[in-house]
């Protein structure tokens, strides 16, 4: 059995699969910040349903460096070593959340995206993913002719650039406030809160404030949502420059299903495309919102299957080796 994990900083999927594509035979949902460690988490999964486990693959909102991702979002960091250990299994691989977003995106039907821009049919190349939750996570999909090969990125953390006068005075704000401003900061649920805030709000949880938006119940967390949307529409704009997405780019996360109704009112394609010289092939490139909120989960899935293949294969080279 494979074991995929979607490790984000408010909540934690696993799941268990037979086969890459296929539904999980098991699905669980945990809040990361009840659990100390990582492994207590997997623990608790793996001990109600009683299965032993070939081979792991994590997908964790964090930056990757040699198997392990940061504490950026998480309340804890994760060790790929540390659970092959615990597990007592041959590997663990840790790659970012949007990579394994990225990778999910193949296994996916029609019914599992909306779309807000249908652009240019049969359109082929590079790609990319932008999603919005606890934060902002963004990837690529390298395009080599024949398939797509997604890596990972962290663009969410790159500078805001404000392009109006109200984002510039919320860019003062919120440089007020943290010192360095990141897309992050002003495009994803803390996004929200901060923007809120910055129009007269009080603290207030992003959901509530996303809801009183969608309802039309408040104005000020309607002038959020609205503010929000156009910056997203932005950096997604921004981000297919520059990979040359010209394949689609694909809207990811926790925020966009919830929102749904508002990036489909048009302003988020209109501040996607409104680039200059560039706004034509902007409105060329397919635009979609990921429905399914168990993609990173597939994709850490297809990867974990991947990784065991490989392995498997370089233990046969071996056993060839050394039996000559």
């Amino acid at each position: 059995m494979i074991l995929a994990g979607d490790i984000g900083g408010t909540k934690t999927h696993l799941g268990l699969f037979a086969a890459p594509g296929e539904d999980p035979v098991r699905l669980s949902t945990y809040p990361s910040a009840d659990y100390e460690r990582l492994p207590d988490l997997v623990s608790d999964f793996l001990s109600v349903h009683g299965v032993e486990v070939r081979y792991a693959c994590l997908a964790v909102a964090a930056p990757i460096a040699e198997g392990k991702g940061s504490q950026v979002n998480l309340p804890w960091p994760v060790h790929g070593h540390e659970l092959a250990d615990h597990l007592q299994i041959p590997g663990v691989r840790v790659i970012n959340d949007l990579e394994a977003n990225a990778h999910g995106i193949a296994g996916l039907g029609p019914d599992d995206f909306a779309v807000l821009n249908e652009g240019d049919p049969g359109a082929t190349g590079n790609a990319a993913v932008i999603s919005a939750g606890t934060g902002l996570g963004e990837a690529g999909l390298y395009w080599d002719g024949e398939r797509h090969h997604p890596f990972s990125s962290e663009g969410g953390h790159t500078d805001f650039a404000p392009r109006s006068d109200l984002e510039a005075a919320l860019f003062g704000q919120m440089e007020l406030e943290f010192g360095h401003v990141s897309y992050e900061r002003v495009c994803s649920g803390m996004g929200l809160a901060n923007i809120y805030r910055f129009l007269g709000g009080p603290d207030a949880e992003p959901a509530a404030i996303a809801q009183a938006g969608l309802d039309g119940t408040e104005e000020r967390a309607s002038w959020a949502l609205d503010l929000l949307v156009s910056i997203y529409g932005a950096e997604a704009g921004n981000l297919a420059l520059k990979l040359m997405a010209t394949g689609g780019v694909y809207v990811g996360g926790g925020v966009a299903p919830k929102i749904l109704p508002k990036l489909e009112d048009g302003a988020f394609m209109r501040a996607f495309v409104d680039k200059g010289r560039f706004r034509t092939l902007l409105e060329r490139i397919p635009v979609r919102v990921i429905l399914n909120e168990k993609a990173a989960l597939f994709g850490a899935a297809r990867c974990a299957t991947a990784a065991l293949a490989d392995a498997e294969a370089a233990a046969d080279r071996l056993t060839l080796v050394r039996s000559r």
